[in-house]
């Protein structure tokens, strides 16, 4: 992979849930389950820190490129191809939803 490489992640947030997750519903969606309230960028930051986490990277290289203050997020991961991403993910145990999607 080039240093050059990025690719987007759409994330749909929900905050204030009872643990951390992501999750993929029935339509390939991602969601976040963050603990953080939606407060001063608390739930921005803990985003951030949960998908650098799930992808095996470094903070500083996930990037919210769009939706600070919506529920719909756009995150640039630098130094990954679209594919490595959903390798990644997919490796590292992202949630099936239960139930409701």
């Amino acid at each position: 992979m080039s240093a050059d490489a990025r690719a987007y992640l759409s994330v749909r947030v929900v905050p204030r849930a009872a643990r951390e997750r992501l999750v993929r519903d029935s339509a390939g969606a991602l969601r976040a389950y963050l603990r953080a309230a939606p407060v001063d960028g608390a739930a921005n930051r803990a985003l951030i820190a949960l998908v650098a986490d799930r992808l095996g990277v470094a903070k500083r290289t996930v990037e919210l490129a769009r939706g600070a203050r919506s529920r719909e997020k756009l995150l640039c991961i630098y130094g990954l191809t679209a594919d490595a991403i959903e390798s990644r993910l997919a490796s590292s145990g992202v949630d099936k939803a239960a139930g409701r999607s």
